[in-house]
């Protein structure tokens, strides 16, 4: 994607950035990034693990961006082919995975004996005691560990600081601390102390956190789940029809644009395109939400992801690769999932300072117990800085609001709810009034018969010749009526039509000449209209319908009424707005009269007829003005001013391409009922968010000064590191996990 920014071209891409083990390393890399000359903006998502960069790439480019983060731990998959990167990074993910689970069941193994040995006074007593623990506590925070130890590292050469920093401190000091203890327990005995050891807290705490670190990946992976079932939707196989008429099984990657495709019974749709011969039901709520599946004929869409349920049908590829539906929604969640909610700014802003905070007051910590402590200060002060380092968790923050942004943004996708960024889903929930689009919107968008009156007896042949002439037609209103007839008439190929500009066709057959369209091209033949078909035709019109008159050169055969229908959801959904305490308006540039009768039906109160889409455009500025929060409903052309206008920007997915483009909310099945469930789902994502924010705060708020020592002059309490570092582990994965909830939420 490439944006003009004054005279300086640049491009935005998303990468996915490895190496990150909490919030704090979010922050570190953004900051890195952003301070790379040539680069616009920079935003890293921890809980997705991509970094969006927007730079210019006559200063910079993805190599020099790759070696910033390699010279502070992390890394930068840049490869240009997006299914190369998506395979690499699947590849890598496991890899790390399966590497993260080995070494977390051989901490616990080794930390399991520690414990024991450590917290049984008649093994401690023993002489070897210390001895066996350091041999067991040494591969467990050396090997085991070292990933901790090496990210602190790499961050410390930059004057930058993480989670791995307060975990290598901390466990670090502890062991080394016990090492002294045991090689040199005379200097305490000399001075008429216990010389105590702690080597199970420095194994016991790192074992925690690699199982926390564990536990956290594989909710991470499982909050990511709609973008690999969407992807899981795309075949990789199709069979392909030659030229000669032969079969053949290719790679999806080998599809080109005019292809012809067979697809099976039972089969996945690999790409877009139309059918060109055959029939079927296929199976498109993986996309639109929708459970019913769609009939399909000759001439029908297809889009890949889709299943055919019954039969088999050709068609021809139009769209292929990223140009499919299917693509085109996967980048969107993508997009929607590394983008970052409001709240999270001042959320990341905590996380960057947090590690240098909480070393801070693990420091403080240190000197108050020495300075108050008494007998045993030393070792009660280090015990309690170890705490303080482990039990903050700079991680529970920063997975508190993209967990949740994920898994709303995926479950959105899911039920056919496109969402394009954070911002739009956080602020759905605030929205006070609702502009609805008419056509398309409220309505289907495509004329139909909506009744059919015989003023004459009703026969075969009237309905052939009724038929025939407006099949011989191209006017939109002809369609309709030959969607009607079609199984009920037989098409006449000896009539011949004139059109007459603006008021219909005049035909002829069998010498007699029929007349189809307005009152006026019936009243110039000198047909006279009855007030029984007077009375029929004003009645439809206030119905806003358009009435078509079908006449022989004597008298009216009958009138057809034609409409764009009311969708079946569209009343329920604007009654579920209204009983939210949300406004809704109808915006359409149709006449008062169609206008009024089409609010009447659906049960909108406020409608304006006639409105250019400048007007639309104002009045979303006007009830803006009025401190109104506004989504706006569209799907043409002329909604993309407002749409772009409006705080919250709703497309109908069958509309343009342009109001999609502009829009942050796509409804792919055009079905209204999907507006309110965007809302609800917003409620529940921003009160998961707020939640989450709540117990990752209150956590460090409590957690912090217990560790420290705060209840030890009430009772006499001090916390053990090994329980501390339960308790940070713990905090990240509740985190994660009360986002996953979200996922058996009803909206």
């Amino acid at each position: 994607m490439e944006n003009k920014k004054t005279d300086v071209t640049t491009i935005k891409k998303s990468y996915p950035i490895t190496g990150m083990s909490c919030a704090s390393c979010a922050a570190s890399s953004q900051n890195i990034l952003q301070a790379q000359s040539g680069v616009v903006t920079a935003s890293v998502n921890y809980a997705s693990g991509n970094g969006t960069i927007e730079f210019a790439p006559t200063v910079t480019d993805s190599h020099t961006l790759k070696a910033a983060l390699q010279s502070v731990g992390f890394d930068l998959l840049i490869d240009e082919d997006d299914a190369t990167v998506a395979e690499t990074l699947e590849k890598l993910q496991v890899k790390q995975y399966k590497e993260l689970k080995s070494r977390t069941f051989w901490a616990i193994g080794l930390a399991i004996p520690l414990v024991v040995i450590g917290m049984t006074p008649a093994l401690m007593a023993m002489s070897w005691a210390n001895y066996v623990m350091w041999a067991l506590a040494t591969p467990i925070v050396l090997y085991f560990g070292r990933q901790f130890f090496e990210g602190a590292y790499k961050q410390a050469k930059n004057k930058l600081a993480n989670m791995d920093t307060l975990v290598a401190v901390s466990t670090g000091t502890a062991y080394l601390f016990s090492v002294f203890n045991t090689l040199f327990a005379q200097y305490w005995h000399s001075k008429g102390l216990e010389s105590h050891v702690y080597f199970e807290a420095s194994g016991v705490v790192i074992a925690f956190i690699l199982l926390g670190k564990l536990l956290e990946e594989k909710a991470k992976n499982n909050t990511s789940s709609a973008i690999k079932s969407l992807i899981g939707l795309q075949p990789k196989t199709v069979t392909i029809i030659s030229e000669e008429g032969t079969q053949k099984e290719v790679s999806i990657n080998n599809i080109q644009k005019g292809d012809i495709l067979l697809v099976k019974s039972g089969e996945k749709i690999a790409v877009d395109g139309i059918i060109i011969s055959g029939s079927s039901f296929v199976d498109e709520s993986m996309i639109s939400g929708e459970p019913i599946a769609l009939e399909k004929k000759v001439g029908s869409k297809v889009f890949a992801g889709t299943i055919n349920q019954k039969g088999s049908f050709q068609f021809k590829a139009e769209k292929v690769g990223n140009e499919t539906l299917l693509a085109h929604i996967i980048k969107m969640v993508q997009d929607a999932q590394g983008s970052k909610a409001p709240v999270q700014k001042l959320v990341d802003k905590i996380a960057g300072i947090f590690v240098p905070v909480v070393i801070s007051i693990a420091i403080i910590t240190f000197i108050t117990w020495i300075t108050l402590g008494g007998e045993n200060s030393f070792t009660q002060g280090l015990l309690a800085m170890i705490t303080v380092l482990v039990i903050a968790c700079p991680c529970a923050l920063g997975l508190a609001t993209p967990t949740a942004i994920m898994v709303g943004v995926g479950k959105g996708a899911q039920n056919g709810i496109l969402i394009k960024d954070a911002q739009s889903l956080e602020l759905a929930k605030k929205v006070t009034s609702v502009i609805l689009d008419k056509t398309g919107t409220i309505t289907k968008g495509e004329p139909n018969v909506t009744d059919v009156q015989w003023f004459t007896e009703e026969t075969e042949e009237y309905k052939n010749i009724l038929f025939s002439i407006e099949k011989s037609s191209d006017h939109p209103l002809a369609e309709a009526i030959t969607n009607y007839f079609k199984d009920k008439a037989t098409f006449f190929n000896d009539v011949t039509i004139e059109n007459k500009e603006g008021r219909g066709i005049q035909a002829i057959y069998n010498n007699a000449v029929y007349n189809i369209g307005s009152k006026t091209l019936i009243e110039e033949n000198n047909i006279s209209l009855s007030k029984p078909i007077k009375d029929w035709v004003k009645e439809k019109q206030e119905e806003a319908n358009t009435v078509v008159l079908f006449s022989n050169d004597i008298q009216v055969l009958c009138a057809i009424a034609i409409a764009d229908t009311i969708k079946e959801t569209s009343l329920k959904a604007i009654k579920q707005l209204k009983n939210k305490s949300i406004s809704v308006y109808m915006l359409t540039g149709d006449n008062e009269q169609t206008a009024k009768a089409v609010a009447l039906q659906v049960g909108i109160d406020n409608y304006k007829a006639n409105i250019l889409p400048q007007g639309k455009f104002d009045f979303v500025k006007k009830l803006q003005a009025k401190g109104e929060i506004v989504a706006m409903v569209g799907d043409g052309i002329n909604d993309s001013s407002a749409l772009a206008q409006a705080d919250v920007s709703i497309a109908m997915g069958k509309g343009s391409d342009i109001a999609i483009d502009v829009a942050k909310m796509t409804i792919i099945s055009n079905d209204l009922l999907k507006i309110p469930q965007a809302i609800q789902l917003s409620k529940l994502t921003v009160a998961t968010i707020r939640q989450n924010l709540f117990w990752a705060f209150i956590y460090n708020v409590i957690g912090i000064p217990i560790a420290a020592g705060i209840l030890y002059p009430i009772n006499g309490f001090l916390l053990n590191p090994m329980l501390a570092g339960a308790a940070m582990a713990l905090s990240s994965v509740s985190v994660v996990s009360n986002s996953l909830l979200l996922k058996s939420r009803k909206i």
